[in-house]
């Protein structure tokens, strides 16, 4: 029936006969189609000084923005750091650079150490990862499975962290400090990872839970004062289905006195 092409957004959908129907969506109004590509560049060096000194630099090029900056969204179809997030890093000035950092890591038995990082790091290296939802090249390109959306998880500014792993249990920390955020406010950042790793006869299996705040930097629900401080708490699972599936879980939740986009989050796949 032609009368349906009249809805501005549309879905075809070919039936195995070879029949086409096309069903009204639910885009706004004005909504066009995009065609946009994008290509990303993000080579990473590492120098070994000894078995416990490591330094890492890893720069971002990137040519386009894909259809981040045209869907509508909240989310980003791809998370990968494109041309627009490369230059002017948190509104430091920076282009390109996207990390160099040095690590020292204590080794008190092979079952005990200390991994101590400063420089300019990225969060996302220590907190919330998950074996089978944490990749946006090789997993999920989405941003709603790469990380947790709510859960406070900065990039590519000044910091440092701690990784303290005895047998199974691996507690992180992390502070930095933000350039700038949506407000044009520069901000502190801490975050908090204790992790499991429990080894079963089904395969191995992580269990999270992470915490994060901000400094009262951001604006209130009403958008009206930059007084308000950011939180998050999140549980990020992953386990072993035996040696082929394998299955994950994410949940969380954010606090709601600032003006904020994702309230709570849950996620999961086999």
């Amino acid at each position: 029936d032609e009368s349906l092409l009249q809805f501005p957004t549309t879905l075809s959908v070919t039936a195995p006969g070879g029949r086409v129907f096309v069903v009204p969506g639910v885009g706004p109004e004005d909504a066009d189609s995009f065609e946009r590509g994008a290509l990303n560049f993000q080579p990473e060096f590492s120098i070994n000084l000894t078995e416990q000194d490591q330094i890492v630099f890893e720069l971002g090029f990137a040519a386009g923005d894909g259809l981040n900056d045209v869907s509508q969204m909240l989310i980003t179809p791809w998370a990968a750091n494109l041309e627009s997030d490369v230059k002017n890093i948190n509104g430091r000035d920076r282009d390109y650079l996207l990390q160099a950092w040095y690590k020292h890591t204590f080794s008190f038995s092979e079952e005990n150490t200390l991994g101590l990082v400063g420089g300019i790091i990225d969060s996302t290296d220590y907190l919330d990862d998950n074996a089978y939802a944490n990749d946006e090249y090789t997993q999920f390109m989405n941003q709603a499975l790469v990380n947790a959306p709510h859960a406070l998880l900065p990039a590519y500014d000044a910091g440092m962290a701690v990784e303290w792993a005895v047998d199974d249990v691996v507690l992180r920390g992390v502070y930095m400090n933000i350039g700038e955020n949506d407000a044009g406010n520069g901000y502190s950042y801490f975050g908090l990872q204790l992790g499991y790793t429990a080894r079963t006869t089904l395969g191995e299996g992580n269990y999270r839970i992470i915490g994060s705040m901000t400094s009262d930097n951001f604006l209130n629900a009403d958008g009206n004062d930059d007084d308000e401080a950011l939180s998050s708490l999140t549980l990020s699972f992953d386990q072993q289905l035996g040696s082929i599936f394998g299955a994950f879980l994410r949940l969380g939740i954010q606090d709601d006195d600032a003006a904020i986009t994702w309230e709570k989050l849950y996620s999961g796949g086999l």
